[in-house]
């Protein structure tokens, strides 16, 4: 008797429901959020590039491998994002399913160099010039946003059918909370006359937000945060600022701000605050999710492009 308690107290502790999640990791934290909102209590989750994290040059490490041992789903960016995610799978020997959450959408094509964003080791030199690459940052996009929810509850279901219920229902939930988000954010947008809708800001991060909520950005690194500009470049933004009274410049929480602060001095403007980009902020900070990352982000720019218009 003793022993059929002690069995049923062991199956009912944390442990054991631990051991009974679905296992999921992510390759950075802005997809291990929305894994999250998807996956609730049946999945334990592991993001490998955290808060705060630039993902573009992200070192994984020993225990990182470990990680993808145990893992049954693994969630990753693709478009060259996170392509050190790919070699990672392979010294785990991951025989469980990869997910690429852009999967289905249609990149935008963007000005970039030829090299690798896996890291130190692997670019090629800059001097093969630039070519047009993939823009990784689909999520800068809502409606695009929700895309990645999908692919990411089709992954989970596909790896725990039991549980599908519980992911279509989390998902549309999360789904419907975007779509008013994206509305949201247009509607804020649409205060800021069209010709003061400009922003400068660390790296070419912000192109599908551009394209969809009216907004053109400038920055003098390409879409990886390790592309150098040249000293002619850096001028040239700065000129463009100066004669196109430009209000509105930021850093991102992820990239040296070195770069950036140095163009706010030359153009003689203050930095607008810290846009949060390829990464979120810790749990305390001001954008720990993919929906506090939108709202944090638009209330910055939003006045700093007004700037002094009524």
């Amino acid at each position: 008797m003793h022993r059929r308690v002690l069995l049923a107290l062991l199956a009912a502790s944390p442990a054991a429901a631990q051991t009974s999640r679905l296992t999921v990791v992510a390759s950075f934290s802005i997809l291990g959020d929305m894994a999250a909102e998807v996956g609730g209590e049946r999945i334990a989750l592991r993001v490998i590039a955290g808060p705060n994290a630039d993902a573009h040059g992200f070192q994984p490490r020993p225990s990182d491998v470990a990680a993808l041992r145990d893992a049954k789903v693994v969630i990753r960016n693709g478009l060259g994002f996170d392509a050190w995610m790919d070699r990672l799978v392979g010294a785990a020997g991951f025989r469980g399913t990869v997910t690429t959450a852009t999967e289905g959408i249609t990149p935008r094509a963007m000005a970039g160099h030829d090299h690798d964003h896996g890291g130190a080791g692997r670019r090629r030199p800059h001097s093969v010039g630039p070519s047009r690459v993939p823009d990784p940052h689909a999520w800068q996009d809502l409606r695009l946003g929700q895309v990645y929810v999908r692919n990411i509850a089709t992954a989970l279901i596909a790896a725990d059918p039991e549980g599908e219920a519980t992911y279509r229902r989390n998902a549309e939930s999360y789904i419907a909370r975007l779509a008013s988000l994206d509305t949201w954010v247009r509607a804020q947008i649409a205060t800021v006359p069209p010709d003061r809708r400009r922003v400068v800001t660390s790296h070419d991060a912000f192109g599908y937000f551009g394209a969809a909520y009216g907004v053109e950005f400038l920055a003098p690194q390409g879409v990886s945060t390790e592309d150098e500009p040249s000293a002619a470049e850096v001028a040239r933004l700065i000129r463009q600022i100066r004669q196109e009274r430009i209000t509105a410049i930021f850093m991102e929480n992820m990239t040296n701000p070195a770069m950036i602060s140095r163009v706010a001095t030359e153009a003689r403007m203050q930095l607008g605050g810290r846009l949060y980009v390829d990464a979120l902020s810790p749990p305390d900070g001001p954008a720990p999710t993919y929906e506090a990352m939108f709202r944090h982000n638009v209330g910055l720019l939003v006045p700093a492009m007004r700037g002094g218009a009524s």
